[in-house]
């Protein structure tokens, strides 16, 4: 049986954090194995955000990667790359925008979203708004079958969709799978501060915090708000760090229910404990980490055979499309 061809990414904007790793990469080390996966890192995506200042993207691509590959992803099962180094990306993405309506893009849920929610940015550009489109590029320049995604960028797909039928019904010839979803079921993980994990809110645990770092984010985690002093019996369903708990250690959460509601434990005592679960899970993919920022060249050659894996697709997939809409 011939395998599904998967095409996943994620933008250089930061560092990558627990919701990260529940959201994707566990998913994503999954897939690998039974799939043929290209794993982009989409520098242009975070250009279209970052224009004002992009003087960390570099840095944060060499880190992205070694996250990547640190928690389980194999470059030698999967195409690694950087999407600006395969230019088939920009021309492709030229090619869709000229047969996607200006309508589709306006009423997309996400760029509303951000452009009502993010702060101290210009998201009002020609670039942002288009960013489906490039999207749209990235996912069939590979011919993919399907895209791992959460329930929330299932719009985003169907646009992509969209738009695969746009072209194939404008030049009568069909010539891309229209992909489908692959739904990623992760637990609900959310910041320090009780809303979405996320690096614009500042309210994450990065993969590559020290446990010094650890300790004091958890100790900010919001908890019980209904539990004032430590004698008060708590209520662990509405606490976030027992959420925490359901995730990283289940084992755990029979006993931790029992002391909670008892009071047998205080909320500072708790987290200490669950600041130790989270050290102790993080220490492998961190040593892991550390050996590979230590090899820049190693990251480098992988970054390259990845590139060199992306671009024999594409470059195939746009001059098929060049000759279909006269270019070539």
């Amino acid at each position: 049986m011939t395998k599904k061809r998967i095409l996943s990414g994620m933008r250089p904007t930061g560092p990558l954090h627990l919701g990260h790793l529940l959201g994707a990469l566990n998913n994503w080390t999954k897939l690998q194995k039974e799939h043929e996966c290209l794993f982009m890192v989409a520098d242009w995506h975070a250009l279209m955000s970052e224009y004002g200042d992009p003087k960390s993207i570099q840095d944060n691509i060499v880190n992205c990667v070694a996250d990547w590959i640190s928690c389980g992803i194999d470059p030698k099962r999967s195409a690694i790359f950087v999407q600006s180094q395969v230019t088939e990306h920009l021309e492709l993405a030229m090619v869709l925008s000229d047969i996607t309506p200006l309508s589709w893009l306006e009423r997309c849920p996400t760029y509303k979203e951000q452009l009502r929610e993010v702060k101290g940015r210009d998201l009002a550009t020609y670039g942002f708004l288009g960013y489906p489109v490039l999207q749209a590029a990235d996912i069939i320049l590979y011919k993919a079958n399907a895209v791992p995604v959460g329930e929330d960028q299932l719009p985003h797909l169907e646009l992509t969709r969209e738009i695969v039928r746009r072209f194939h019904h404008l030049y009568k010839k069909k010539i891309f799978p229209e992909p489908e979803p692959i739904l990623t079921k992760t637990a609900r993980l959310l910041g320090v501060d009780n809303r979405k994990m996320s690096k614009s809110f500042d309210n994450y645990i990065a993969l590559s915090d020290t446990p010094e770092v650890i300790r004091k984010k958890v100790a900010r985690m919001i908890t019980d708000p209904a539990r004032q002093k430590k004698t008060d019996p708590g209520h662990p369903d509405i606490c976030n760090v027992f959420s925490y708990y359901n995730v990283f250690k289940s084992d755990l959460t029979s006993k931790i229910r029992k002391d909670c509601t008892s009071a047998s434990i205080g909320c500072t005592e708790d987290k200490g404990r669950l600041a130790d679960i989270l050290i102790e899970h993080l220490k492998d993919i961190q040593k892991r980490r550390k050996k590979l920022l230590e090899d820049k060249a190693e990251l480098n050659k992988i970054l390259v055979d990845g590139t060199e894996r992306a671009r024999s697709i594409a470059s195939k997939t746009l001059a098929e499309v060049k000759k279909l809409v006269g270019l070539a």
